[in-house]
């Protein structure tokens, strides 16, 4: 494989301030998932890659620590600068790792990165490091410190805009880092990190080494040089850092999956209600942990708002990610395609009514891990569809009669990251955000503002990403009496 030279060779690993060469041979193809072709060829690492990766982020530590802070973000701000002015390789490297549609991979995927990296710098100047712990004792001073080097595994889905809110907290702070992007989309992280390079952070402070996550990622989580995880990906995988991270009781910080409510009460303006939620739940193709998947419908509207939903669905194009425009793109992966074609079928085999789409792949399409939208109706709370997180353009309907059942059906997930509420009742809207149990409630189409917390309860994780909540997940609490 890696002798074909038509293939993009990306095989170093970024280790103490220079690419480097793996420990072993190891190659990994990327796939291009519009076309189901290799296009690049990176390595997978090993535990002794990583260990090198966390040897130089420990000796980088103490100097970066105490590297004045005004310094520390005049290197994130010159990061910043450089990935503006290489956005379109950033848009066009997503695009071909993950299927993403060149404009949404422009204007959100690669954008959601800088937009992260301007915002960390103002919550940064505005953070207060140092402060008295009490009122009435002025002598009882609270200070934070950075907690040490972390490791860092991100996503595919979201790439740049997970590896933004990881490794910028963490370098602003004064933390030193090793990352593990996903071994399916890694090569934004590959361009992200001669950003880096091109900056000129001193050696050590930022590592990369690619690789599976049942090999990097294990030898990271349990590595006694590591003082603190952070991951984003499926509750499973997570568990899986937790467990490895305990025998060294390393802080574990965890974003992960989710099966988001979004509650369409009889008084929302309806045909933008749903119309808003069949266009978020499809978005980057389904690909999404905060997806509003389960729609909600008070039973007075349901009919009504399933023709609406069916037609919203029957105007998404599903088309080439090379070409501009507002369609959705393939999945990522084999795996995944076949992910969510056997839960399709699972839903038509429990029952649920198809409204929308179905297996296999749309009209004009017979290579390329693309989908059909689809809309299930007449969904009940207990099915497959309902419970699970599809991780594709699927959309379940389930009526209800009351507010208190709406509540109800919305908290019975084991998930809790998002919910969304449309009603036209300011009143309604408030009092059932409050009951929702989950990390992000939006009202009625509002979006979340720059510098708030991301986060959710229960299986979607613990800690909170973005803002200065995102700079707190990297910093210890140190009490200084006296």
């Amino acid at each position: 494989m890696t002798g074909n030279l038509q293939l993009l060779q990306k095989t170093d690993f970024y280790i103490d301030g220079a690419w480097r060469s793996p420990s072993a041979a190891n190659p990994i193809a990327v796939i291009n998932p519009a076309n189901e072709e290799a296009y690049a060829v990176i390595s997978g690492g090993s535990p002794a890659d990583v260990d090198a990766a966390v040897k130089a982020a420990r000796a980088a530590f103490p100097a970066w620590s105490e590297t004045p802070r005004a310094q520390r973000i005049g290197f994130i701000e010159k990061i910043a600068d450089i990935y503006e002015a290489r956005l379109e390789e950033m848009a066009q490297a997503i695009m071909l790792e993950m299927g993403a549609p060149i404009t949404l991979a422009r204007d959100s995927q690669a954008f959601a990165g800088l937009w992260h990296l301007r915002g960390f710098v103002k919550a940064f100047a505005t953070y207060s490091w140092e402060h008295p712990a009490l009122d009435d004792r002025p002598d009882q001073t609270i200070v934070h410190e950075p907690i040490g080097v972390c490791g860092l595994i991100t996503p595919w889905n979201w790439p740049m805009n997970q590896i933004a809110l990881k490794v910028i907290p963490a370098l602003a702070v004064g933390c030193t880092v090793v990352l593990k992007p996903s071994e399916i989309a890694p090569m934004s992280a590959m361009l992200f990190a001669e950003f880096i390079h091109e900056a000129g952070l001193p050696a050590g402070v930022f590592n990369l080494v690619n690789g599976e996550g049942l090999v990097v990622g294990e030898a990271l989580s349990s590595h006694p040089g590591i003082d603190m995880m952070s991951f984003t990906g499926s509750t499973r995988a997570g568990t899986a850092v937790s467990r490895a991270a305990a025998a060294t009781v390393k802080r574990v910080s965890l974003e992960l999956g989710g099966k988001s409510p979004n509650i369409v009460f009889a008084d929302s303006d309806l045909k933008a209600a749903i119309d808003r939620g069949v266009a978020h739940c499809f978005d980057n193709t389904g690909q999404s942990c905060n997806a509003p998947s389960r729609m909600l419908v008070e039973r007075s509207v349901y009919s009504q708002a399933v023709e609406l939903a069916a037609a919203a669905a029957a105007g998404v194009k599903v088309d080439d990610p090379a070409k501009e425009g507002g369609h959705i793109g393939p999945l990522v992966s084999e795996l995944q395609f076949d992910k969510v074609q056997t839960l399709i079928e699972k839903g038509m085999a429990e029952g649920a009514r198809l409204v929308a789409g179905g297996p296999g792949r749309p009209d004009g399409f017979n290579r390329g891990y693309f989908v059909r939208p689809t809309i299930f109706a007449d969904v009940d709370n207990d099915m497959t569809i309902a419970r699970e997180e599809v991780f594709g353009p699927v959309l379940v309907m389930i009526p209800f009669d009351s507010e208190e059942e709406a509540i109800r059906i919305a908290n019975d997930t084991d998930y809790g990251l998002a919910g969304y509420i449309q009603t036209g009742s300011a009143e309604r809207a408030q009092r059932v955000a409050r009951r929702i149990r989950a990390g992000m409630i939006q009202l009625n189409g509002a979006s979340r503002a720059a510098g708030t917390p991301f986060g959710g309860y229960k299986q979607s994780g613990n800690g909170r990403e973005g803002g200065k909540w995102g700079l707190e997940d990297f910093l210890e609490v140190k009490l200084i009496s006296g």
